[in-house]
């Protein structure tokens, strides 16, 4: 309503793509303007041949309307796309177009995404047999993250004579989860940098401490025997470790976002998605927080459910801060208003706010 207001022929438009099912070409044009000369001719020199000739006229007009309105009947169209899908990366879409009608086939049939980013590819099929099934793809991309619903495509043809080009509008009765894009953006990987140096630095020899000497397990490996203590006390003893413990990255996005800061809050999102996919690629545990969710990866979820949650969080005037949790991590904070932070006790936390991606700069704990 608001688009056409402000454009009444932008809304014309509009109206006419969604009502109007069958568009004359120049071809038509100059084939009706041919008829009209020839009626008009006929109807002044009552001259019957030149009546035949209107009459035959206009029957190619009909039949020709005709034919294309069976051969574009009985289509359906089937969009297969991978199972994670990430904003403004292509993706391969398999595109299954199917003939229903079982002896007819459909000809010179063109495929188009109608009005849609997604879908800039326009593909032609000369032929579908009758009850058969033409498979393709294409490449597909997201502009945004979030639920994309009912994305449209549009058959058209000009079969048989071209006079005219009837359309059929189709709607995909698919819903798409679009994660946040997940590739580096300028600032991403320097901060990548800090956190996993941060994470060495605090986490640095716990899988080498030693923890406790016990007798041998039965097809245990024979590498950590300790001999003294096995000739002591004539059973096999080992030397146990202790556990091997992964770093632990604390990503805590604040949802508390003004309109000023949309543009920011966007790509705080993206970049909480490129630190945790980035960070469990690696291995490391990540433990996710917002005033509405909350996980631990890999213990609780994977990394899929934090992309999840993030292709459809949105900024809220108001929210609550979040305080710490007493364990040992790297604290990343993705905050618009970090002011308010040292008060809730984020000491030594990283905190990434408008002003870190305005200037491009490291991001620097917050200290105690």
């Amino acid at each position: 309503m608001i688009d056409w207001l402000r454009d009444p022929s932008l809304g014309v438009r509009r109206w006419l793509e969604h009502r109007v099912r069958e568009r004359i070409t120049t071809r038509g044009l100059l084939f009706l303007s041919a008829a009209l000369l020839v009626g008009g001719a006929g109807f002044a020199s009552g001259n019957n041949l030149l009546f035949l000739l209107l009459a035959a006229m206009l029957s190619i007009l009909l039949v020709s309307s005709f034919i294309s309105r069976i051969g574009i009947a009985g289509l359906e169209l089937e969009v297969h796309l991978p199972e994670h899908v990430c904003a403004r990366q292509p993706v391969p879409a398999r595109l299954v177009l199917r003939n229903a009608k079982k002896r007819m086939p459909s000809f010179s049939i063109r495929l188009s995404g109608a009005g849609s980013e997604v879908f800039p590819a326009d593909l032609y099929f000369p032929v579908i047999p009758g009850g058969a099934a033409v498979e393709t793809t294409v490449e597909a991309r997201f502009p945004r993250r979030g639920l994309h619903a009912e994305d449209s495509f549009v058959f058209s043809t000009a079969f048989p004579f071209g006079f005219a080009e009837r359309r059929a509008r189709v709607t995909m009765r698919q819903d798409v989860l679009v994660y946040p894009l997940i590739e580096p953006q300028p600032g991403f990987e320097l901060l990548l940098a800090e956190v996993q140096g941060e994470a060495e630095t605090l986490f640095r020899g716990l899988g080498h401490d030693f923890h406790r000497i016990r007798p041998y397990i039965p097809f245990e490996s024979a590498r950590h025997v300790d001999w003294r203590a096995t000739a002591r006390t004539g059973e096999l003893q080992v030397r146990e470790f202790a556990r091997e413990q992964e770093h632990l990255v604390t990503i805590v996005l604040d949802l508390e976002a003004g309109e000023a800061h949309r543009q920011w809050f966007e790509r705080a999102v993206e970049c909480c998605a490129y630190l945790a996919w980035r960070l469990s690629q690696r291995g490391a545990r990540i433990r996710f927080r917002s005033q509405a969710w909350e996980t631990l990866v890999p213990l609780e979820n994977d990394v899929y459910a934090i992309l999840k949650y993030l292709a459809l969080v949105e900024p809220r005037r108001r929210a609550s801060p979040l305080s710490p949790l007493d364990e040992p991590s790297v604290k990343v904070v993705f905050s618009a208003a970090p002011a308010r932070l040292e008060e809730c006790g984020w000491v030594d936390a990283r905190i990434v706010s408008p002003g870190h991606w305005a200037t491009g700069e490291p991001a620097a704990p917050v200290s105690g």
